[in-house]
């Protein structure tokens, strides 16, 4: 079989399509940086880690409703002197296929302050936007902390929402298990 010069341009070009798609995936913003924003008067930043317990592990992934794969989680808790401004989970995920990092800031009192996304892989026009994030603020852990009871759908991006979404319940459920633990 004889392989003509224009059938390789179209091979090539449909491989260079395929690997395009992935890289359209982003990092909008460093740790470091996604910190700052989150605790903009903190003088200082801790790093808490949760160990869970199994049966601590099984309680989250009922209350969130997210897997929880790992006993170990980790917390930022941004403070100006001995005063906590609030709470910060880095959380990443798979939405379909390809990766999204979200960072979920909340309220000493447990609430969602907000949610930023941090890092977003599949292509962009399935990344929620602010105005759709925006709708976290001042939510709670509960069973309308959902798509379809408080936090509205996306048109197209199904999954986006329902990851982030996954990803809000699960930092506010870890939150809630170590605002319980603390004296």
């Amino acid at each position: 079989m004889l392989i003509r010069p224009l059938e390789i341009v179209i091979a090539f070009t449909l491989v260079l399509a395929a690997f395009g798609s992935i890289a359209q995936g982003k990092v909008y913003l460093p740790k470091d940086d996604a910190l700052q924003l989150a605790f903009p008067g903190a003088d200082k930043i801790e790093t808490t880690n949760l160990y869970l317990t199994e049966e601590e592990m099984k309680e989250v992934t009922r209350a969130s409703g997210a897997t929880v794969d790992s006993a170990l989680y980790m917390l930022y808790v941004g403070k100006r002197g001995n005063e906590v401004l609030g709470y910060a989970a880095i959380e990443a995920a798979t939405v379909r296929t390809l990766p999204e990092t979200v960072m979920v800031v909340m309220n000493p009192d447990g609430s969602v302050d907000f949610v930023e996304i941090l890092a977003f892989f599949e292509p962009e026009e399935y990344k929620p936007s602010k105005r759709w994030l925006d709708q976290f603020q001042g939510e709670r852990l509960s069973a309308n902390l959902r798509v379809g009871g408080d936090i509205q759908g996306l048109t197209g991006a199904t999954l986006s929402a329902q990851a982030i979404t996954r990803q809000v319940r699960k930092s506010s459920a870890m939150l809630r298990l170590f605002l319980e633990r603390r004296p």
